[in-house]
């Protein structure tokens, strides 16, 4: 009679120790980005940062804009690409993200990745643009592997390997 009680309260108190160790992690090095707001669509855009967007962008489809915290959002497309640039209040362009595939990439990013990476497909390819730099986040498949790399100055970097099983 004391095992049915006593086995099932041992199990409760070693559960609630394993979930209290889980959720005690040190996440003091862990720095957390400020929250963004970002609101509904926006339908007066002010003509300072209509200008900006289309000196930037010729023969944008269908722009959507959205106010994020004090910026200008806006999502579009150019010749089948998704877009995403966001925009101050004054019409500076903060970045620009282009989501695209193998086709979009610079001849010699994709011989560069083609030659270290043999045997993998390029699923998807994405070019971050902000502050003067360009960024290219490739996504690459192989069977049930996928792996994450970055390029940035002809400079590649493997971010993250995953195995599905």
């Amino acid at each position: 009679m004391k095992y049915k009680v006593i086995l099932p309260a041992a199990l409760k108190l070693f559960l609630l120790i394993v979930a209290s160790a889980a959720a005690a992690q040190d996440t003091a090095g862990i720095k957390s980005l400020p929250p963004v707001t970002v609101k509904s669509s926006t339908k007066k855009i002010p003509d300072r940062i209509w200008k900006s967007f289309s000196s930037y962008f010729a023969y944008p489809e269908n722009p959507r804009w959205f106010r994020a915290n004090k910026n200008y959002l806006v999502k579009f497309m150019i010749y089948n690409e998704q877009n995403r640039a966001l925009f101050t209040r004054r019409g500076n362009l903060v970045y620009h993200i282009s989501y695209g595939y193998e086709n979009n990439l610079p001849e010699d990013l994709r011989n560069q990745i083609k030659n270290s990476y043999s045997g993998y497909e390029i699923s998807r390819a994405i070019r971050v643009t902000e502050s003067n730099r360009t960024i290219w986040v490739v996504n690459l498949e192989k069977g049930k592997e996928l792996v994450l790399i970055r390029i940035e100055d002809d400079e590649m970097e493997e971010i993250q390997r995953l195995k599905s099983p």
